[in-house]
């Protein structure tokens, strides 16, 4: 049985301030903790149902606590709990660390929502995108609601926080630095790099003027029609997803 004391430091990790405190988040479900188990990252509490823990195969020293439906329901920030839920370490990154050279390379600019977060990582995952840079006031990768979003995604894409300023300004020589802005070339129509960085914007103000201003080169994304009736913009995700799936072609 979970003791209070247990129940209530897991439930503060749903909080970014503990979760920055303790240096450990919280996954839940079937696939992403399964992902987890086989992942580099290291899990140190795992919280299952009987029938879950019986169907999986567990890693040398991890041992599950078997927990019913209702500890389950009362540790989990979903509102329908799934059969396992795991507390991982939180890793420390590097932003130097990343190969710019030969990839594409994704920046986010004061991305707010959750779970665009969350679906604009799944997406750069299926095209291929290995790292992704965010600015220090984007949505917390470590957010549950970012985690289930991604579907697992978190632990193949390389998610790292800095100031982009200081990033894009330490990148090499004549590199390019791409900025979806509404002012840019058409993207169907312009001719890509084979490498470079792609920034895309709040989901209201779009990317900042500081980081506007290290920008190489503008693309936007062509309405379908003049329909006056059409939206002001696109989701940020959707807008990733077309751009990542241009870059890929």
């Amino acid at each position: 049985m979970l003791s209070s004391s247990k129940i209530k430091w897991i439930r503060s990790l749903s909080q970014k301030k503990y979760r920055k405190q303790e240096g450990f988040f919280v996954a839940e479900g079937d696939k992403i903790v399964k992902e987890l188990l086989d992942s580099t990252l290291e899990v140190r509490d795992l919280y299952a149902t009987e029938s879950w823990a019986a169907d999986t195969v567990f890693p040398q020293g991890l041992n599950p606590q078997i927990v019913n439906s209702k500890e389950l329901e009362r540790i989990s920030s979903l509102n329908t709990p799934n059969q396992a839920l795991a507390v991982v370490k939180i890793p420390v990154k590097n932003p130097a660390s990343i190969q710019l050279k030969g990839h594409f390379t994704l920046v986010l600019d004061n991305i707010q929502d959750p779970g665009n977060l969350g679906t604009i990582i799944r997406t750069a995952d299926w095209f291929g995108i290995r790292n992704i840079v965010c600015s220090v006031d984007t949505a917390e990768l470590y957010n549950p609601k970012v985690i289930q979003a991604t579907m697992g995604s978190f632990m193949r894409v390389n998610v790292l926080y800095t100031q982009l300023d200081e990033f894009l300004l330490n990148i090499p020589a004549n590199f390019p630095v791409i900025g979806a802005m509404l002012e840019g070339e058409n993207l169907f129509k312009t001719t890509m790099p084979s490498e470079g960085i792609v920034v895309m914007g709040n989901e209201s103000k779009g990317i900042s003027q500081s980081i506007q201003d290290l920008v190489t080169s503008k693309i936007f994304i062509p309405r379908g029609s003049e329909n006056k009736e059409q939206p002001e913009s696109l989701n940020a995700a959707v807008a990733a997803g077309i751009i990542l799936s241009q870059l890929s072609k």
